[in-house]
């Protein structure tokens, strides 16, 4: 089998990195955005408002952007699981990288009046479809490449890509903020950190180029002789459907959660406890700084022990934290904010790291892209993409953190109880027939 035996050290190394590069500036282009709609976006693009309603609707804009995720899913993973990896994470990096070159040029509220909440709405759907093609096809040319033993390790490198893209997002954002006053930030500051999505993703499409097509795609296409999955969605959902339904379950808590410690932290300490944004930004900063080293090891783990075990205890522990994050930034102590922010994340990446390899091995390769995307990105609109909005609705509405930690918590439920129900899948192969012979074939013919 393909994936029985261990490719050259340099080769996977090679794919990891390529991977990494690629999905850290697709994150960049995503948080860019998260970041920008709780700190100007409301301001320039939604004027008309209070501050809290204003920037509601800035976030609105923002979770309509994972409203297009799981299109995203469904188109890249048909096409991926019929012509290959390689092509569509090219295309999605370059849709990604052009939709926020273009947000920092567009022209505010002040200028076009309702054109541009209406325009930046638009681009951030062509972000939201772009990284819902991302996500499978980054980490399955990776799980791909790599033998069973490690595959939780190297697969964790593309999911590091996201703290990573974080990082860098909220680093730079961070440094404008404080070179910058609030009026120049809000005048034409904010712009630069999106222009520099164009140089970012030339680097990006130069090192993805240069990766190989997988070769567990290619040898079960020759296994079929040249044919794929006509409709690899309608196999995936007639036959794997209860594997969808775990990653969904799987996803809620990971992703609910990473969006209040990296987004709602931004809204609860500027408009909430009424501090400086350069708090949230530096320990949002700090914390995905410690998040980006930890997801690799997280998956190493679930190499040894097994990727139920370290997702359970990922969920676990964060149904704990959700009440003590709130708890820790309400003492409005920097360290303590720091503190909360970066343990919160490290948790996080228990369920993070061994994602990538757990959600791969739910499925056959035929269908795998589908499979995934689809799993992961449907979670995505009730799970991250309404959680920013949930929660500043919450402070909004009910007031205090501790709503907030309730919605979290049952999140984090409903996780462990769709990894409790799930098979272990660690060391299983990847290149091992997709389905039973007696499922009916619905094939066309396609050159790997």
């Amino acid at each position: 089998m393909a994936d029985t035996a261990s490719p050259p050290r340099r080769k996977i190394v090679k794919i990891v990195g390529a991977s990494l590069v690629g999905t850290t500036v697709e994150w960049y282009d995503f948080f860019l955005f998260a970041s920008a709609a709780t700190l100007v976006f409301n301001k320039l693009f939604f004027p008309d408002s209070d501050p809290l309603t204003g920037t509601l609707l800035a976030l609105g804009s923002y979770a309509i952007g994972f409203l297009a995720r799981p299109l995203g899913g469904l188109v890249f993973g048909h096409y991926g699981d019929k012509i290959g990896r390689k092509k569509l994470l090219v295309l999605s990096l370059l849709l990604m990288g052009g939709a926020t070159f273009a947000m920092g040029l567009l022209p505010t509220y002040a200028t076009i009046g309702v054109a541009a909440p209406i325009l930046l709405t638009l681009l951030r759907l062509v972000q939201g479809f772009a990284l819902g093609g991302e996500w499978g096809g980054a980490v399955l040319i990776v799980s791909e490449h790599g033998d069973p033993e490690r595959r939780g390790f190297w697969a964790s490198w593309p999911q590091a890509g996201a703290p990573g893209g974080n990082l860098l997002a909220t680093g730079v954002l961070a440094i404008l903020a404080s070179v910058q006053t609030d009026a120049a930030f809000e005048s034409w500051g904010w712009r630069i950190p999106f222009l520099l999505s164009g140089l970012l993703v030339a680097i990006g499409l130069w090192i993805r180029l240069s990766v190989e097509e997988s070769p567990v795609f290619i040898e079960a296409a020759k296994k079929a002789g040249g044919k794929v999955e006509k409709a690899p969605i309608v196999t995936v959902l007639r036959h794997s459907w209860r594997e969808v339904l775990i990653a969904m379950g799987a996803r809620f808590a990971e992703n609910v959660s990473y969006y209040i410690l990296t987004a709602f932290i931004l809204v609860y300490i500027t408009v909430g406890l009424g501090m400086s944004k350069s708090v949230g930004l530096t320990a949002v900063l700090i914390g995905s700084a410690v998040h980006f080293v930890t997801i690799p090891v997280w998956g190493a783990l679930s190499d040894r022990l097994g990727r139920r075990a370290v997702y359970l205890f990922g969920a676990s522990a964060m149904l704990v934290w959700s009440f003590v994050f709130f708890a820790m930034l309400d003492t409005r102590s920097f360290g303590l904010m720091v503190l909360a922010t970066t343990v919160g994340l490290v948790l996080h990446g228990a369920m993070y790291g061994p994602q990538a390899a757990f959600f791969s091995e739910l499925f056959g390769t035929r269908v795998r892209y589908s499979g995934a995307s689809i799993g992961y990105q449907l979670a995505s609109i009730l799970a991250g993409g309404l959680a920013p909005l949930i929660a500043t609705a919450m402070l909004r509405d009910l007031g205090g953190s501790l709503p907030v930690s309730i919605y979290v918590a049952a999140t984090c439920v409903v996780t462990i109880v769709a990894v409790y129900l799930a098979k272990e899948t660690k060391g299983s192969s990847l290149a091992e027939p997709e389905q039973p012979a007696s499922v009916p074939e619905d094939r066309t013919p396609v050159t790997p």
